[in-house]
């Protein structure tokens, strides 16, 4: 294999938090067992391709700012080398996994057959590097966004002959992560939405955007694929308003249409503030219901507008995120995190990308740490108990099994004096919070 990063000539290795290598890892020890499960079975890190290899630094006010060895050569030979540098990067940061978009691995070509016969060249690459190193594909998914014609949206689209084009890149897309042994298969719907209302038939693109997805079951039980479907939310960008606007709303969806069973959550961080939500807010939302599945771990800059998507380096975020994911059934599941995530336009180094998701990984391992005493000690989990313990009451019980009427409660009230008010302890519970993290 040939080598890109010759910077970096021995796998990352956890060093502990008194290290002062910035090539090793402080916090993330694949092998260290919290709450029944190695670190590395916990997160089930995944290098995100579109981002780390396919990135170029460019932004809405500037075009490529980047020079990457691998992008040489015709299209197609890029792409393998591309291909390579990811398995050598990923092998080299220790990670499982890798996830891609389609068009992101292979280029598109100048008809459909010919971008299928891409996608199906650079597959069996992807095969056989897999096998040599020992790296999984966590998911693959369909860039149903980027081309022109997509510029009114994929399975939401006016036309239908778009709309038919984008069911049968997806199916194509599909096999390829069925192929690779994909253990996922994510639906983001980076144009599902509009930018006026005054020439959008919303009630129409609910209905496609339905059966879109339907097709996609249908496929799916079709080639025995076994892999967890998930969808991802985001609110808005680059349509004003996206219909995959947050996790409640996509779960009301799937309801709606009879596809409930068929899909999880997919969350990433940047997209939660987006929609004016934290990121464990939208964790916690999808975990009430065992919807979620799996996670984009990134961060957003709270004074821009957009998606950043920058590499996670916010502690009180990451602990906040391991405490959801702690007290899921299962944890994450098949799903894992992967780092949608891209370097600065400044940060221009082939080697600032081992940096970043060592920083990352860091991150979130030591999140994973304190989330877990938080957990053990009963830290906070003491005071939610007892805040709400008046419903564990022969009443509350009742209440909450639909069999307590509001005469009964009427009658009860009557003789009950006037409820105090009792502190929340948020304060506290923040003090709390900060004496784990600085453990």
């Amino acid at each position: 294999m040939s080598t890109y990063f010759p910077q970096v000539t021995q796998p990352i290795a956890y060093e502990g938090p008194k290290s002062k290598s910035p090539l090793a890892f402080k916090w993330y020890d694949a092998s260290r067992v919290i709450a029944g499960k190695t670190m590395a079975e916990h997160f089930r890190f995944a290098v995100a391709f579109w981002h780390t290899f396919k990135g170029t630094g460019a932004d809405m006010f500037g075009p490529a700012a980047w020079v990457r060895d691998w992008n040489c050569g015709s299209p197609l030979e890029a792409a393998g080398h591309a291909l390579r540098a990811n398995f050598e990067f990923t092998q080299k940061l220790g990670a499982p996994f890798y996830c891609f978009h389609d068009r992101d691995i292979a280029p598109e070509g100048a008809t459909f057959a010919e971008s299928c016969k891409n996608l199906e060249a650079i597959v069996a690459q992807a095969k056989e590097l897999q096998k040599e190193t020992g790296i999984k594909l966590l998911w693959g998914t369909a860039n149903c966004f980027s081309n022109p014609r997509y510029t009114h949206g994929a399975g939401t689209n006016p036309d239908l002959n778009v709309f038919a084009y984008a069911v049968a890149q997806v199916k194509h897309a599909m096999e390829a992560t069925y192929e690779l042994g994909g253990e996922n298969y994510v639906f983001w719907g980076g144009r599902e939405g509009y930018e006026t209302l005054l020439n959008t038939d919303y009630p129409q693109e609910q209905e496609q955007f339905a059966r879109f997805l339907q097709l996609a079951v249908e496929h799916k039980k079709k080639i025995g694929f076994k892999g967890q479907f998930l969808i991802e939310p985001k609110p808005k960008e680059p349509t004003k308003h996206q219909y995959d606007f947050d996790t409640a709303t996509v779960l009301g969806f799937l309801r709606a249409h009879g596809l409930y069973e068929d899909f999880k959550i997919n969350i990433e961080a940047n997209h939660a503030t987006l929609a004016g939500h934290t990121f464990e807010h939208e964790l916690t939302v999808a975990s009430a219901e065992g919807k979620l599945g799996s996670i984009d771990a990134n961060q957003g800059d709270y004074l821009l507008g957009w998606d950043t998507d920058q590499f996670p380096s916010d502690l009180y975020s990451t602990t906040a995120a391991m405490l959801v994911v702690l007290q899921q059934a299962g944890g994450i599941g098949c799903g894992g995190f992967n780092f949608d995530a891209k370097c600065r336009r400044g940060s221009n180094d082939a080697l600032d990308l081992f940096y970043a998701h060592i920083g990352g990984m860091d991150a979130f391992a030591r999140g994973l740490v304190v989330a877990d005493r938080l957990i053990q000690e009963k830290a906070l989990s003491g005071f939610v108990a007892e805040r709400y313990s008046s419903w564990k009451s022969p009443l509350g019980e009742k209440i909450l099994a639909g069999k307590a009427s509001s005469d009964e409660l009427d009658a009860y009230v009557r003789t009950q004096a006037e409820p105090t008010v009792k502190s929340g302890r948020q304060e506290l519970l923040e003090i709390i919070r900060n004496e784990y993290l600085l453990a």
